[in-house]
């Protein structure tokens, strides 16, 4: 016997016993799933841990109800003849001859843990202690624990050292809202809570920590939806002396061993695409590549056009199989959807035996037609989708009317991942005038577009990427500038001065000036890759403790008012009366 063992209230756990251990008297503890009574003298226990159900018998009467905490202690038997059952692990022995120990009572709970039934959301996150013990939140939790075991794993095999940043920081660059956190010793003056440690990692890199990782705690002030929270942990890895295709091989190791150790399989190798490209093929930088449903270019076939909806800069098509059995009414709803993202509209074409079926099919020239029946190679029966406007605004809004007519759930179909490069290193301009950066100021431009940074700095594109997975950005990373020259210009085209500059993150470029080596990193939300190998469509399913989509924590009632005496130690003031 084992340490271990001997001081366990348990001998074994219950969805561990077999017929290997039949004739052992062994205990076992968990909590009551089932009670059923078979006359006055029998009782059969389904006793439940997070490894599954036992059954157990006990003779007598036992005052026991569902979900108290019991000991039980039996002898392992195999099951009498036509009553084994083939669903349980266990099945095929029960406990006999059982004393039952209660632990802990327990009232009734407010919705069943055992069933499958559907329970609204908002309960679960009000008794999330409950839900918790449901086996769907145990699979997805531990699930989570076995990606992160096995990133840790393949990162240390790869010769990255884990180290901590901290969580008390000063603002960052990157964007989002930050969290802030009064100081008590400094009266009036406030740290934040790290939207990611983007800087910490690049001082740890000057410090000659050249693999760090981390599976680092996250926060942002943000809108939540099904695949954000206030809160969120992510991979975060920097290397030095590597290339951008350095750190993509790191990080696909990592992911793809955490991939295998879930399913399985290894995932098919990554593939890898420009911004531009994908933006061209599927409309996004996001692709799903799960199925096929390319986006076309029409825009020669309509140049010239004389109809004036299909008269835009660009012209891009995308075919629907099958979608010629559309009703009326889905086709509305796809041309509210299109204007819904920007577009001016939405033709459709019906691909039928003796050409095209639509309300402009009358109006096309026999070219136009024909551009437009021979797209992604229809047959009769399928439907094609058009959208004139601008280029990326065309390419965006057929991107989006792909994923709803086409992308399967997201626990469906196989793993395609994607690298995406490439992107640009400005996303537009603000009010003010000045150039907003696509990714963080710290982005290295490639190196044969640095010459128009003064002159075309649109056309500049970033040594930034992007991990997909099956139509979800998982992260992103970058090669960041290390040398004071390339920086100085890139804080120009932003509009940040030399007085900015120095107030905002001094600490970082001061640190650059003493031997910063070329490095380059990236970082990837393991709430998103652990949802989508689990088969959840929200990443509140993968996520212990998480607030609603407003942002309130129902369980604890977070946030909450503080006291009138913690606000005078903060030196904060006490909020106005409402109404």
């Amino acid at each position: 016997m084992t340490h271990d063992e001997a001081t366990s209230l348990r001998d074994l756990q219950c969805g561990h016993l077999t017929r290997g251990d039949e004739g052992r008297r062994v205990s076992v503890c968990g909590w009551v799933a089932k009670r059923r009574e078979h006359g006055e003298h029998l009782v059969f226990l389904d006793v439940r841990d997070w490894t599954g159900v036992v059954q157990a018998v006990v003779p007598g009467s036992v005052d026991v109800r569902a979900e108290y905490v019991v000991r039980v202690t039996g002898t392992v038997s195999a099951r009498p003849a036509g009553t084994v059952n083939e669903r349980l692990a266990t099945g095929q022995v029960e406990l006999t001859d059982c004393e039952v120990e209660v632990l802990n009572a327990a009232e009734a709970p407010p919705f069943p843990l055992d069933e499958r039934t559907e329970i609204d959301e908002a309960v679960r996150l009000r008794f999330r202690y409950l839900d918790l013990r449901r086996e769907p939140m145990q699979r997805s939790l531990r699930t989570r624990a076995l990606i992160n075991r096995t990133l840790r794993a393949s990162l240390d095999a790869q010769g990255f050292c884990e180290i901590e940043t901290p969580l008390l920081w000063a603002p960052t660059p990157e964007g989002a809202r930050e969290f802030v956190v009064p100081s008590r010793l400094h009266p009036g003056e406030f740290y934040v809570l790290p939207q990611s440690p983007q800087i910490a990692k690049q001082l740890l890199m000057v410090g000659g920590f050249d693999r760090y990782y981390q599976i680092a705690r996250c926060l942002r002030d943000e809108d939540l939806r099904a695949d954000r929270q206030f809160e969120f942990t992510q991979l975060d890895v920097e290397a030095s002396f590597v290339t951008q295709d350095d750190v993509m091989g790191f990080v696909s190791r990592a992911v793809a061993a955490a991939a295998q150790a879930v399913t399985g399989e290894a995932p098919e190798a990554i593939a890898t695409m420009s911004w531009a490209e994908a933006l061209e093929r599927f409309g996004t930088d996001k692709p799903d590549l799960r199925f096929a449903m390319e986006l076309g270019d029409l825009t020669a076939a309509f140049a010239g056009t004389g109809v004036a909806a299909l008269a835009a800069p660009c012209v891009k098509g995308l075919r629907v199989p099958g979608g010629a059995a559309f009703a009326r009414s889905r086709l509305d709803a796809l041309t509210e959807q299109a204007r819904a993202l920007g577009a001016k509209g939405l033709a459709w074409f019906k691909v039928g035996e003796g050409g095209l079926e639509s309300p402009l099919a009358r109006h096309l020239s026999p070219a136009e037609a024909a551009a437009i029946a021979a797209l992604d190679a229809p047959a009769p029966g399928d439907l094609v989708l058009v959208v004139a406007d601008e280029h990326d605004l065309a390419c965006r809004v057929l991107g989006a009317l792909r994923v709803t007519l086409g992308a399967p759930p997201v626990g469906e179909g196989p793993y395609r991942y994607a690298w995406i490069t490439e992107f640009p290193m400005f996303e537009g301009v603000d009010e003010d005038g000045n150039l907003v950066a696509a990714h963080h100021p710290f982005t290295m431009p490639v190196a044969e577009d640095l010459e128009r940074l003064e002159s075309d700095p649109l056309s500049v594109r970033s040594q930034a990427y992007d991990l997909v997975l099956n139509g979800w950005e998982l992260g992103s990373g970058s090669v960041r500038i290390h040398r004071a020259d390339i920086q100085s210009r890139v804080f120009r085209a932003l509009g940040i001065g030399e007085e900015e500059a120095a107030a905002r993150f001094g600490f970082l470029l001061g640190a650059f000036r003493y031997g910063a080596p070329p490095h380059a990193g990236f970082a990837f939300g393991i709430d998103r890759l652990s949802a989508i190998l689990v088969g959840e469509e929200n990443i509140r399913e993968v996520i212990a403790f998480p607030k609603t989509q407003s942002g309130t924590d129902l369980m604890t009632g977070a946030p909450k008012a503080i006291t009138a005496r913690q606000l005078r130690e903060l030196r904060l003031p006490a909020p106005a009366p409402r109404g």
